[in-house]
């Protein structure tokens, strides 16, 4: 199955990705992903996406297509594939349409992943990090610590990082609200948008999304 995935930031997208991904047997291509590895082996879109970051500029969108077209053509990505971070917007959308028309192929479905505003600024606004180990994840409210400020595993500080302040968790609602979401209307016209609820454990909210997906793959 070829797969976009969309959600406002704190939907719990990279999670679901990572499961649907290894569920359905298809490659997870992420965004920041495709950015780390071509930086990392600098490739020619690396250097010139580098040279852009560095200079404090968002990547232009041809260069982050030239990305996702280059990963969508490796071989394990022949039978299907699953985007989350990508496409960002709807000419991102317009140009992925046009390069799978090229290739002769066509998006199954875009899986969106819904969740309250304020539940999503909450999740995110009360995640605290060890600064010792960063996958010590903990919440204030959802995964308390035994010890307030205090990692559980390794007796750490705990901290919340600057992006995960509730002003700046807004921002990214409102960029996503302007610049993302607008991309959910131009794939309801194409019939391919696939509402998901993504609150509750992260296993039931896979296991909406793979029955989600069976049904749609049936009507077709």
């Amino acid at each position: 199955m070829r797969i976009v995935l969309v959600g406002p930031p704190g939907a719990g997208k990279g999670t679901q990705a990572t499961k649907l991904a290894e569920k359905l047997r298809v490659p997870h291509i992420s965004t920041g992903d495709l950015f780390r590895a071509n930086i990392s082996r600098q490739t020619e879109l690396g250097k010139l996406a580098k040279s852009y970051m560095d200079a404090g500029n968002l990547v232009p969108d041809e260069v982050t297509i030239a990305m996702a077209k280059d990963r969508m053509e490796q071989p394990d990505a022949e039978r299907g594939f699953l985007l989350d971070g990508f496409p960002r917007n709807v000419s991102q959308a317009e140009a992925l349409d046009e390069l799978l028309t090229t290739e002769g192929i066509k998006l199954d479905a875009v899986l969106d992943l819904e969740a309250p505003e304020e539940e999503v600024v909450k999740r995110i606004a009360g995640r605290r990090i060890c600064r010792n180990d960063s996958a010590h994840v903990f919440h204030v409210s959802y995964k308390k610590p035994v010890k307030d400020g205090v990692c559980d595993v390794c007796g750490g500080e705990l901290y919340q990082r600057d992006d995960d302040s509730e002003e700046t968790v807004r921002t990214r609602l409102e960029v996503y609200h302007t610049q993302t979401e607008p991309i959910i209307d131009y794939y309801k016209a194409q019939g391919l948008v696939v509402t998901i609820e993504a609150m509750g454990p992260v296993d039931e909210v896979t296991s909406r999304a793979l029955a989600a997906l069976k049904r749609e793959g049936d009507d077709q």
